[in-house]
């Protein structure tokens, strides 16, 4: 029985290691972008927010293979883009009627990708500048095939 808390230990630490070499399943992020990703993986989605140096998020992107079922009013559609390969629409996000600083700038869009998988994108840049940048990056990115497979 002695040996039991050494065992538990050992098995936690390997379990540890393994999670820490475990493959990101976020979309790569060009080196340039001067973002990284925060990561946080449950059993029915996948949540990755970029971040810029000084820790301000300013995309966040949610795989899922349940529908967010957020409402996107044509009102409230602005320019088209891509992402995945899927055409989309960007939207100002509907904060019911509240116009927080930045608002005119922040977008967000729900693609449907395939067979149930669906991705939302939010942006959250500090000018129409990086709003421009933002759509450009999101358009270059691709998801990772077991991000996908996985349902995420």
């Amino acid at each position: 029985m002695k040996f039991a808390p050494v065992v538990l230990s050992s098995l936690l630490f390997a379990a540890a290691q393994a999670a820490a070499q475990a493959p990101a399943e976020c979309p790569s992020l060009p080196a340039s972008s001067g973002l990284k990703w925060q990561q946080q993986v449950q059993s029915d989605f996948l949540l990755c927010r970029a971040s810029t140096e000084d820790g301000r998020e300013v995309l966040s992107l949610m795989l899922s293979a349940r529908d967010p079922a957020i409402p996107l009013s044509r009102s409230l559609r602005q320019e088209k883009g891509s992402f995945a390969g899927e055409s989309l629409y960007w939207y100002q996000p509907d904060l019911g009627g509240q116009q927080p600083p930045g608002y005119a700038e922040r977008r967000i869009s729900v693609i449907k990708l395939d067979k149930g998988r669906y991705a939302q994108i939010a942006l959250y840049p500090g000018s129409t500048q990086e709003l421009g940048s933002l759509q450009q990056l999101a358009q270059g990115m691709s998801l990772t095939p077991s991000a996908v497979a996985a349902g995420r």
